[in-house]
């Protein structure tokens, strides 16, 4: 079996649900050339949690985890079965390294995940489960556990993070969605891509270390976080390459890209 990819998108308002734009586009276009995997592994930046935990259930509800948008978004369905078994095996693998994980029954699927996943497999026909983000845990253990999943990339997991580089709703502009972006958001946003194409996963740990851009940037790690598990899982010499490179609504970055191929 094929090496799956990994991906990470900045997924954004929930309007790109609906909305055709450049990012919705590079969904689409990226959707034509991505294998059918056997499940696809969501590390949400929505399920926030102390500890980590998987959602090993049969069938995942759909949770429309967002308020005041148009009533059209709350009508729309996307609700592909669970994947147990392969859940399970992302328990028993991350358990190497926090003896704790474990499956838990109560969430569902948020739209950090079927909204991208709306326009990467349409057809809702591939298994999905989640994983939470815990955020208790320090930024290395992240890469830990993202590297423990390694093994599920061999076994038709296409593994995928969703959350932002950069993600400051406080300083959002909720009116026009393409506002110009504030200058330490889009200075955080390329340091982190140089970190990215370079292999830089000190830098993207440490990342308080590139000063007011990431205090600006990273006010909470829940966005952020999906992105040390997708930088994580690169192998030595695998292609990344970025396939959306914009902001949206002046404070979030739309920063998306996959690894392998």
């Amino acid at each position: 079996m094929k090496r799956m990819p990994v991906l990470f998108f900045g997924h954004g308002s929930p309007m790109n649900i609906i909305m055709d734009n450049a990012f919705t586009r590079s969904l689409r276009d990226l959707s034509e050339k991505l294998p059918k995997p056997q499940a696809v592994c969501v590390v949400s930046a929505h399920w926030q949690t102390r500890g980590t935990f998987v959602a090993c259930q049969e069938n995942l509800r759909q949770i429309y985890d967002f308020y005041g948008f148009p009533e059209e978004l709350y009508k729309i369905r996307y609700e592909p079965p669970g994947c147990p078994d392969l859940a399970r095996r992302a328990v028993t693998l991350m358990r190497l390294v926090d003896p704790i994980v474990r499956c838990n029954g109560e969430w569902g699927h948020d739209h950090a995940g079927w909204s991208v996943l709306k326009h990467l497999y349409p057809a809702v026909e591939v298994p999905v489960f989640l994983i939470s983000v815990d955020m208790t845990a320090p930024l290395k253990r992240h890469v830990q556990l993202a590297r423990s999943l390694a093994p599920l990339r061999d076994e038709g997991v296409l593994i995928l993070g969703s959350g932002n580089v950069v993600h400051n709703l406080r300083d959002a502009d909720f009116i026009n969605m393409y506002a110009p972006p504030d200058q330490r958001g889009i200075s955080f946003d390329m340091r982190v891509k140089e970190a990215l194409l370079s292999g830089d996963i000190d830098t993207l740990v440490n990342y308080k270390r590139v000063g007011e851009p990431a205090l600006y940037s990273v006010p909470t790690t829940d966005h952020y976080l999906p992105l040390l598990y997708v930088a994580a899982l690169r192998e030595e010499g695998e292609p990344l390459s970025f396939i959306c490179e914009m902001f949206q609504n002046r404070s979030v970055s739309m920063r998306s890209f996959v690894v392998g191929g």
